[in-house]
């Protein structure tokens, strides 16, 4: 059964997502306002993500599966998770070297080789980076029931786990810096499954209070958060924003909205394309006009809309098609 509170969560999730991809690498002359709000964004709207991907994994049973199981998870991961990075990184990554003959394009691989090996062993530099959170969440996917059956099943060690990965210093390859960062936030999102309906309770119980907390978080980073350690803020904000966030969509004010809830069941489509329809609109806006404070409002909304709606509308006018593509993207 479906949850609408975590597909609304997802919804919210994912414009925040598309937000804080409008500027990629060069950022717009005069504009002044837009780098703190993001700041802010990036501060929780990932680990708000793994928090939901950790529930709905609890949720469906994933991370409890016994080793008998494990090879057949593994399989249905890669092809929910792998097989779409694997597709889409070869298309970013072939669509930028074809596009930046013609217009500009953010962080244009050098080659075709050279751009997969990136994707895979150098994910920093990678001109597909956008698609990390399916290879981190992937692994994580297949590490967390190893671990919960190595752990009897007790899930304050699993949390004590992903809190030691917080301070490991893993190289920037394979993604395993993403997978310490960001583990300790998919295994809260497993606990507040695992709690069920004391955790849902406590949250709208504490609303008013956990979005005032939330609140002010986010204007202090904004305003003064520029120097602070990237990881430290992810951490303390990240662990903030999953409770305010998901209690906020379960508000009586949003229980009847359906936007969020659409926008969420396309989530993954979003995820996916958002990028190449900025790209996309942005390199044909530069045609038109110039990318400075004057008419950064104009590009926010038109990239905005071509982040959300472009995959959604490719969703339901091409890729529903073709049986394989659209299952690939549900």
């Amino acid at each position: 059964m479906r949850r609408l509170d975590i597909d609304r969560a997802k919804g919210l999730a994912i414009t925040l997502v598309v937000f804080g991809h409008i500027v990629a690498r060069q950022d717009p002359a005069h504009v002044y306002w837009y780098q703190p709000l993001r700041r802010a964004v990036y501060g929780f709207h990932m680990p708000f993500f793994f928090y939901l991907s950790g529930m709905v994994s609890w949720l469906a049973g994933h991370v409890r599966v016994p080793p008998a199981r494990w090879i057949g998870l593994a399989r249905s991961r890669a092809r929910r998770l792998l097989l779409p990075f694997a597709v889409m990184g070869m298309v970013i990554i072939a669509g930028k070297l074809l596009a930046s003959h013609f217009m500009f394009v953010d962080n244009a691989p050098r080659s075709l080789v050279s751009g997969l090996v990136d994707l895979i062993w150098f994910p920093s530099r990678s001109p597909a980076y956008s698609l990390w959170y399916l290879a981190v969440l992937f692994a994580l996917s297949l590490l967390t029931p190893v671990l919960i059956w190595l752990l009897r099943g007790r899930l304050t060690l699993l949390l004590l786990v992903f809190v030691a990965l917080e301070f490991a210093t893993p190289p920037w390859r394979l993604y395993l810096a993403d997978i310490c960062r960001y583990g300790l936030f998919f295994g809260l999102g497993i606990a507040a499954g695992a709690l069920g309906a004391r955790w849902t309770v406590w949250i709208d119980r504490w609303r008013w209070p956990l979005l005032g907390v939330f609140a002010s978080g986010f204007v202090l980073i904004a305003l003064e958060g520029r120097d602070w350690p990237f990881d430290l803020r992810l951490l303390v904000f990240g662990i903030i924003a999953m409770p305010a966030l998901h209690s906020l969509v379960r508000s009586s004010w949003l229980s009847s909205d359906r936007t969020l809830v659409t926008i969420g069941r396309y989530s993954l489509m979003i995820y996916l394309f958002n990028t190449i329809f900025i790209g996309l609109a942005k390199g044909l806006l530069f045609h038109i006009t110039t990318w400075n404070g004057d008419h950064f409002p104009a590009f926010l909304g038109a990239l905005m809309l071509a982040g959300m709606m472009g995959p959604i509308l490719l969703k339901r006018t091409v890729l529903r098609a073709f049986p394989a593509l659209d299952r690939m993207t549900e």
